[in-house]
């Protein structure tokens, strides 16, 4: 029996980001496939009341701190980004249109490396159109995508979809219908599949 997880995630999200980074290792350690769930978390706070840890200054500098821990204990770069938080509409748009292509990994790649990385503020879509040049997309047609229809409906539904199955935050990964959520709860993705 194939094992799957299946991912919902948000770019403006840095556990997201930390989740991302271990994810596929953790996949491949255990022969499962990832079904990435690309979900608008502002839609998942309005539907369930949730907020970011981050309005609350006390939780919010512990949380940065706690980043900080992870970042270190999977040996990756991360940098809170001062612009945050970061309408991420265009950007989980491309994060559907994108899905399904050889270019999904080199999307989230690029997108998190300026989100998390490099502290881009992807608010402004001049610094959007330009990291996307940088990485050998075209804009434009990013752009023309990010406007299509059905790439508006499919994200509506996703995000749709997490709520009706318990999620309030990013990421959340469900092994079969076990639901875990946060970047510091991949140990128990992993018991999951075991």
């Amino acid at each position: 029996m194939s094992k799957t997880i299946d991912v919902y995630f948000d770019v403006g999200s840095p556990a997201s980001y930390l989740a991302w980074t271990q994810l596929p290792a953790l996949a491949d350690r255990h022969n499962a496939t990832i079904n990435w769930k690309p979900m608008l978390l502002g839609g998942v706070f309005k539907a369930t009341g949730n907020q970011s840890p981050m309005t609350i200054p006390a939780k919010g500098r512990y949380t940065a701190v706690d980043f900080d821990r992870f970042a270190k204990a999977y040996d990756v770069r991360f940098e809170f980004n001062p612009h945050f938080p970061i309408n991420t509409l265009q950007l989980m748009r491309g994060a559907t249109c994108y899905l399904h292509s050889p270019r999904f990994q080199d999307y989230l790649s690029i997108i998190f490396a300026a989100l998390w990385v490099n502290k881009k503020n992807l608010n402004d879509p001049e610094v959007v159109s330009e990291v996307l040049s940088d990485a050998e997309f075209d804009p434009s047609e990013v752009l023309t995508l990010w406007n299509n229809p059905e790439v508006k409906e499919r994200l509506k539904q996703t995000t749709e979809e997490a709520v009706s199955r318990g999620v309030f935050g990013a990421p959340t990964c469900f092994v079969e219908n076990e639901m875990f959520f946060g970047q510091d709860r991949l140990d128990w993705v992993e018991k999951a599949l075991q």
